[in-house]
């Protein structure tokens, strides 16, 4: 549910190969204990699944999506559009499972964190389909990897969370 200033909860979706226990969801539960963390296993459908009964009943939400969870976090938007008050993507894996674009760019405050030498999520093949996919889309290309470990903790995150609710 949302909280009592009817502030939208935040989530935050891991990637492909890590869990509720990587490094980004101990980062956020230590400095965000009210982020809501959870396992997300199975193919992208099942994963998707798995999001909605967790979003279930919630008014609005912001989704914080690395890697293969920031496809999640954009396909998720595309499905429940009126719920979703925001996406922070963090190397999202758009360049994965086929992803398609909307037929309409979502309307919805996104920042997007990409690392120059990503080999797994290139920007040069993940830029193009969130610039086609979003109408307010704020890109942060930072001097990092495919993980951001090196830009990650950096970021102002009470700042970024804030502009978003």
């Amino acid at each position: 549910m949302d909280t009592p200033q009817n502030t939208p909860t935040l989530f935050f979706l891991h990637g492909l190969d890590s869990s509720s226990q990587g490094f980004k969801a101990r980062w956020f539960r230590e400095h965000f204990p009210q982020m809501c963390i959870h396992d997300y296993t199975g193919s992208l459908a099942s994963r998707l699944s798995q999001l909605a009964h967790h979003t279930q009943g919630i008014g609005r939400y912001i989704l914080v999506g690395s890697s293969y969870g920031g496809l999640m976090a954009a396909c998720h938007a595309r499905l429940y559009p009126q719920q979703c008050a925001a996406l922070i993507l963090l190397a999202p894996a758009l360049n994965f499972e086929a992803y398609q674009p909307p037929p309409e760019k979502l309307d919805l405050p996104v920042t997007l964190l990409a690392g120059e030498g990503d080999t797994v999520c290139p920007p040069d093949l993940v830029l193009p389909l969130a610039y086609q996919s979003f109408s307010q889309l704020d890109i942060k290309l930072v001097h990092d990897d495919h993980l951001l470990h090196h830009s990650f903790q950096e970021l102002d995150w009470p700042r970024l969370l804030q502009l978003h609710i």
